[in-house]
């Protein structure tokens, strides 16, 4: 059975930790609902692991929904979160109000997420409580937010200061109020992970903040060692880059050195 905005609010309260796991297409949300993942994002990280660009930057809102509705074909019966992509949330209400419904009824997915919860930088509160206020689940991303690379000189832990440390916190409080239903916690220190989940009600969910928030998220391609980025918080599950690789390089050598197709792989006309 699909869990929904109450069932991780429930495991909270229960101290049962939550997996999300990224996916971007059929087979990898496929293979994440037979393993009983709770939860799917669909992240814009997907220019970087699928679609070959330098950062997160470059994802449209058409690539998001594209994305989605492979992953929900894949994984019918898991609660799936949208990124809202930059640019998709920056100009005005009524547009971010548009972009957030188009990714809800068009894809099937549950809910959005979308970075940043202080009044100037991408997601305002404002912003958070607009979407929701349309009956659409928001789940807010603090710390390092990716697409914010290019105003915090790149990827950067966040929060080791006292001042950005107690900012951070101050989001998180803000950003429950405005209705986010859940927090993503991307490379902070993991007191300030600890010190959050224990003073919010919304379930908490970790990249790189340590093991006190509620729930933890990596990418699917970082896990499977499929990526050529491999952040200090990623715990490496396979090779299969290697691995991957090398399955290639044998089907190259058979058909130049003849070995395929064998018998077993070719048809023969029936003979009367």
């Amino acid at each position: 059975m699909m869990k929904n905005v109450l069932s991780f609010q429930k495991m909270k309260m229960k101290n049962k930790k939550i997996v999300m796991l990224t996916a971007y297409d059929y087979p990898s949300a496929k293979y994440a609902e037979i393993a009983n993942v709770d939860v799917l994002l669909v992240g814009d990280t997907l220019g970087m692991v699928v679609l070959g660009y330098e950062n997160t930057l470059q994802v449209t809102l058409d690539d998001i929904i594209y994305h989605t509705k492979a992953v929900r074909r894949g994984a019918k019966n898991t609660f799936i979160i949208a990124d809202m992509p930059f640019g998709s949330y920056h100009i005005s209400d009524e547009e971010t109000r548009k972009n957030a419904i188009r990714l809800i009824t068009e894809t099937g997915a549950n809910a959005v997420k979308l970075e940043g919860g202080s009044e100037n930088r991408l997601a305002t509160i404002k912003t958070i409580r607009s979407i929701s206020d349309c009956e659409i689940p928001v789940v807010a991303h603090l710390g390092l937010t990716p697409q914010s690379i290019n105003s915090i000189g790149g990827y950067k832990i966040q929060g080791k200061k006292d001042a950005q440390y107690q900012q951070i916190l101050q989001q998180a409080i803000d950003v429950e109020k405005a209705g986010a239903f859940m927090l993503v916690l991307e490379a902070i220190p993991e007191k300030l992970g600890k010190e959050i989940s224990e003073n919010i009600s919304i379930p908490t969910v970790g990249i790189g903040a340590g093991k006190y928030t509620d729930g933890q998220v990596l990418v699917y391609h970082d896990i499977l060692g499929m990526s050529d980025f491999q952040p200090k918080f990623v715990k490496k599950y396979a090779n299969l880059e290697e691995l991957i690789s090398n399955k290639i390089g044998e089907y190259c050598d058979d058909v130049k050195s003849e070995k395929f197709p064998q018998k077993e792989n070719i048809y023969y006309p029936i003979e009367d």
